[in-house]
């Protein structure tokens, strides 16, 4: 069954000394302020596209390797995944950095790194983010 979340942005203002706030509305979490300066510079209590978007790829790709390990018979104990998104003013996103530290039973490092090399490449926000370059780093814990 397909799946459709909802978020919306109140912005108000221009772009350097504007700021807004985005509402995750389909979880009802929470709304979070953001602005031009918490992308450029320094967060200052706001996020940013890049933050969200970091929190996206985090968590689908964790799904994604714990998903792929259980279907090999090694499922994980735990993960712990990073995302690193790398924006630069007057480009956008240059590259995305994937860290991630695994504890999974009977399974060396080279099928730890196999396993998360496929979850990085067939993640459902990996794929929607195939213009950016996206690296990885998978150790065993």
């Amino acid at each position: 069954m397909a799946t459709t979340r909802h978020a919306h942005t109140v912005w108000e203002g221009n772009l350097l000394e504007g700021s807004g706030v985005v509402t995750l509305d389909s979880s009802g979490i929470g709304s979070y302020p953001v602005s031009w300066p918490a992308r450029s510079e320094e967060p200052n209590g706001k996020t940013s596209p890049e933050e969200l978007i970091a929190a996206a790829h985090s968590s689908c790709f964790s799904m994604a390797l714990s998903n792929g390990l259980a279907k090999a018979g090694t499922p994980p104990t735990k993960l712990t995944t990073s995302a690193d998104v790398t924006f630069q003013p007057g480009q956008g996103i240059t590259g995305i950095h994937l860290t991630v530290a695994g504890e999974v039973p009977g399974l060396d490092a080279e099928g730890f790194a196999a396993a998360a090399e496929d979850a990085k490449k067939n993640c459902p926000v990996s794929q929607a983010l195939t213009g950016t370059t996206i690296t990885l780093d998978a150790k065993l814990a």
